[in-house]
């Protein structure tokens, strides 16, 4: 397995699943001394969402606290089937992924995907960007989010 990345590999951010994202981003906001982030829905059909290999209707809350060096993201799910509720779910709030800007998405997924790093959730949009979760929690002890165009 090697740079399976590829030629560009930048820190988007980090993401953080919450039960309510207002509460969390004012918590966040209070503790940097920063502005409180508005948020905004994303998911569902409009960005063709797929999740564990079926077409998902679900949608979530995303905020971003935008730091010097570093981006937070907060996702509040609904509570259709995603890769956030199923966490959210699973494991309660916390350290869901670090997200990469990278080029090349299909090529990126074909070789996480033959190097056992399922994808378990994609969508976007042509004028928005492509978005992937790659499960690498066996060998990397995380979820990374692959986003191309963004």
């Amino acid at each position: 397995m090697k740079d399976l990345l590829g030629d560009k590999k930048a820190v988007a951010h980090i993401c953080l699943v919450v039960h309510d994202i207002e509460k969390t981003s004012q918590d966040y906001a209070d503790f940097f001394g920063i502005e409180k982030p508005s948020w905004f829905w994303a998911g569902g059909s409009a960005e063709g969402m797929v999740y564990r290999g079926e077409a998902s209707e679900a949608k979530a809350k995303l905020a971003f606290l935008r730091l010097d060096g570093v981006t937070v993201e907060l996702i509040e799910p609904d509570s259709g089937p995603s890769v956030w509720r199923e966490f959210l779910d699973k494991y309660g709030e916390g350290f869901h992924h670090i997200g990469f800007n990278i080029n090349g998405m299909e090529k990126r997924l074909e070789l996480t995907g033959g190097n056992n790093m399922p994808t378990l959730q994609r969508g976007g949009k042509e004028q928005a960007g492509w978005y992937s979760y790659v499960d690498t929690r066996d060998s990397l002890k995380l979820m990374i989010e692959l986003l191309e165009g963004y």
